[in-house]
C-alpha cells in the first residue's frame, strides 16, 4: 500500500500514547464483508485521552477513518490511508442509565447490545436496533433504521470529538436529519449519544427483539459475510425489488454474489475482493437505471 505520510512519522503519535499504533495492519477481519486491505496506522484505543492525542497530532492532510463493527463499509483492496480508529472492542463501549428514561451509550457499543440493555431496563423504543449489525457511532452517522424505527427519533444530545481532540456536546436540534443522513461539522466524529425512551415491559421488548431477529434471519443472508443493505430505498420503491426485477439475483463477479435471498445484499461467497463487490454495485446501479430510470444511491461507504 502506498503510504500517504511520507513526510510524517507515526512515532510522533506513539511516543505520546499508551495504546499501540498498528502500522499496515490488516483490516479484513474487522469488516463484516471480510474483504479489503490494510490500514496505514490503526489505533484501538485503551482510553479517550489516546484518541484525543492521536487526532491532535495527526496532520490535517492525512485522512481519519472510524471503524466500528465494519458493517456498511467497503474497504478498498489497496487499504486505507491515514489513521484508522477502531471502536470495536475499544474504550468506547460504555452505556448506562443517566436519568429517568434516558440511556447514554458510547460510539463503540454494538446496536444489538443497546437494544437488549434498553429492554432489560424496562424501556422501549430501541428494539429495532437489534436488526442493525453495527455500532452506535455508525447508527448516529447515517441515522440507521429498520422495521419502522430510526436512530435519531430517540436522540436528545450527542458528544463529538474533533481533529484537535476537543470534545463537544450538541443538542439534537443542531443537526439536519433525514433518511440515512445526518449533517455533521467537518472533521468532527460522534463519541456517544443520549437516548430518551418510554417505559415499557421487559418481556414484551425482548420478545419484539426476538421476533425481529427471526424475521431478519429468514429474509436476509445472515449466514454469509455481507455489509447489510447496499443501497438506500428510492422514494416509493424498494431497492431489492428493483434489482430483482432486473434479473440480478444470484449474479456473480469473482467471489461476490447478489444474494439469492435478498437482492439488496451482496455476499462474499468465495474469497471475494473489494473490486468484485464494486463491480456488482455498478452492475446493479446501471441495470436499474436502464430499466426503470431510477438512480440507486449507496448506503455502503467505500473507504480507501
Amino acid at each position: 500500500m502506498t503510504t500517504s505520510s511520507a513526510a510524517f512519522s507515526w512515532s510522533t503519535i506513539t511516543s505520546h500514547i499508551n495504546t499501540s499504533l498498528l502500522l499496515n495492519h490488516p483490516l479484513q477481519r474487522l469488516t463484516s464483508w471480510r474483504v479489503g486491505g490494510a490500514g496505514e496506522a490503526v489505533l484501538i484505543p485503551s482510553c479517550l485521552d489516546d484518541v484525543s492525542i492521536a487526532l491532535r497530532l495527526c496532520p490535517e492532510t492525512l485522512p481519519v477513518t472510524w471503524l466500528g463493527l465494519g458493517s456498511n463499509v467497503l474497504i478498498s483492496d489497496s487499504g486505507v490511508k491515514g489513521l484508522v480508529i477502531v471502536t470495536q472492542g475499544s474504550v468506547l463501549h460504555h452505556m448506562e442509565i443517566v436519568a429517568e428514561n434516558i440511556i447514554y451509550a458510547q460510539a463503540g457499543v454494538p446496536c444489538g447490545q443497546l437494544a437488549r440493555f434498553s429492554a432489560r431496563q424496562h424501556l422501549q423504543g430501541l428494539e429495532f436496533l437489534a436488526g442493525i449489525p453495527g455500532t452506535v457511532g455508525g447508527a448516529l452517522r447515517m441515522n440507521a433504521g429498520c422495521y419502522g424505527g430510526e436512530t435519531w427519533n430517540y436522540v436528545t444530545d450527542v458528544e463529538t470529538i474533533d481533529r484537535q481532540g476537543v470534545r463537544r456536546q450538541y443538542k439534537k436540534e443542531a443537526f439536519d436529519i433525514g433518511y440515512r443522513y445526518v449533517s455533521l461539522p467537518d472533521n468532527e466524529y460522534f463519541l456517544g449519544a443520549y437516548f430518551k425512551l418510554c417505559l415499557g415491559k421487559k418481556e414484551e421488548s425482548l420478545l419484539k427483539i426476538k421476533t425481529m431477529l427471526d424475521q431478519r434471519h429468514r429474509s436476509q443472508p445472515t449466514h454469509l459475510p455481507n455489509c447489510g443493505s447496499v443501497f438506500k430505498n428510492p422514494a416509493g420503491y424498494h431497492a431489492a425489488a428493483l434489482i430483482e426485477a432486473c434479473g440480478l439475483k444470484g449474479q456473480r463477479v469473482g467471489g461476490a454474489e447478489i444474494s439469492e435471498k435478498h437482492a439488496n445484499f451482496i455476499v462474499n461467497v468465495n474469497d471475494a475482493s473489494a473490486a468484485d463487490i464494486l463491480e456488482l454495485i455498478t452492475l446493479a446501479k446501471n441495470a436499474v437505471s436502464r430499466k426503470f430510470g431510477i438512480q440507486l444511491h449507496q448506503e455502503v461507504r467505500v473507504i480507501s
